[in-house]
C-alpha cells in the first residue's frame, strides 16, 4: 500500500514538473547592418508566441511574455534583473519569428526595447538601445511610435520597416545623443525621416545615412497649423545628387506637398 502511495505522488510530482514552462535568459547583442529577420520558420512550431501574463485595469498595464515552443525566454537586462515580462510586444514579420519587445519596469516609456528572433531554431537577442546625455531627452523618448501601417520609430534611434522586417538605425545629429526633436513626416518612398529640431528641419534617409538640415522661419515650429500650411505650400521634395530625397524650401511657390504625406 505504501509502495503505491509513493508511486503515485511520484507520478503527481513529475506531471506537475511537467507543466511548468521551462525558462532560458539570453544576453542582448548590439544590432549590425546585415541583420536579417525576414526569416521563414522550419515548421510551424518553430515560431514565437506571444503570451499575456498579467492583465491590467488599461490595455497600457497589460504584460506579456515570449515563448518558443515551451521554453519562456528571458533577457539579461543588465544592470537590471533579467526579465521575462513584457510592457509589450509586437511581431515585426508575418512569419511570426522575430518580435518586437520592451522591458518592463518602473521607468515607463524610457524602459529598453529589444527584438527576439529565432532562426533555423536557433534564439537571439537583439538591443535596440543607444546611450544618450541630449538635454531633451526625456520629452524625445517616446517609445515605439507607428507610422502609418508598416513602420515604427523607436525613440528616434531605430525605424522598423515591417513589410520587410528591415531594423535601420537612424543617424544622429550628434552622436552622443539622440534626435532632439519630434518626428515630423516622411518622404513618398518612406526612407527619409523629417523631424522638427529647434527652427529647422532635420531629416536623415535611413538607407543611405544621408542627412539635410532645412532652415524654417524663426517662431514657426511653435505654430503647428501654420507650420504645416507652409511647409505643404512652401517646400518640395527635391532629390539629391545620389537620389535622395530631402524637402527643400521651393525656389518658387507653385509646389505643392501632398497633405497625406504628413504624419501629424
Amino acid at each position: 500500500m505504501k509502495i503505491t502511495l509513493y508511486a503515485l505522488f511520484l507520478t503527481v510530482v513529475l506531471f506537475g514538473c511537467k507543466t511548468e514552462n521551462p525558462e532560458k535568459t539570453y544576453k542582448a547583442r548590439s544590432i549590425t547592418a546585415n541583420d536579417d529577420f525576414n526569416v521563414f520558420p522550419e515548421s510551424k512550431k518553430n515560431i514565437l508566441n506571444i503570451v499575456k501574463t498579467d492583465s491590467g485595469a488599461l490595455a497600457y498595464a497589460d504584460r506579456f511574455a515570449i515563448r518558443y515552443k515551451d521554453t519562456t525566454i528571458n533577457i539579461d537586462d543588465a544592470p537590471n534583473p533579467a526579465t521575462k515580462k513584457f510592457l509589450d510586444a509586437i511581431y515585426i514579420n508575418t512569419q511570426k519569428t522575430a518580435v518586437l519587445v520592451q522591458v518592463a519596469n518602473e521607468k515607463g516609456r524610457k524602459a529598453p526595447f529589444y527584438i527576439i528572433a529565432v532562426n533555423n531554431g536557433i534564439t537571439e537577442v537583439v538591443s535596440l538601445n543607444k546611450p544618450s546625455n541630449g538635454a531633451n531627452d526625456k520629452k524625445n523618448t517616446v517609445g515605439a511610435e507607428a507610422i502609418k501601417l508598416t513602420s515604427l520609430l523607436i525613440n528616434n534611434d531605430y525605424f522598423i520597416n515591417t513589410v520587410n522586417s528591415k531594423v535601420y538605425e537612424v543617424k544622429r545629429q550628434n552622436e552622443a545623443e539622440r534626435i532632439q526633436g519630434r518626428f515630423f513626416m516622411y518622404s513618398r518612398d518612406k526612407r527619409t525621416l523629417v523631424f522638427l529640431v529647434k527652427s529647422t528641419l532635420y531629416q536623415v534617409n535611413v538607407a543611405t545615412g544621408e542627412t539635410f538640415i532645412q532652415p524654417l522661419p524663426e517662431g514657426l515650429i511653435n505654430e503647428p497649423d501654420t507650420l504645416i500650411r507652409t511647409v505643404q505650400s512652401d517646400y518640395s521634395w527635391v532629390p539629391s545628387a545620389k537620389g535622395t530625397l530631402f524637402l527643400k524650401k521651393n525656389a518658387d511657390d507653385n509646389r505643392i506637398v501632398d497633405i497625406k504625406e504628413f504624419k501629424h
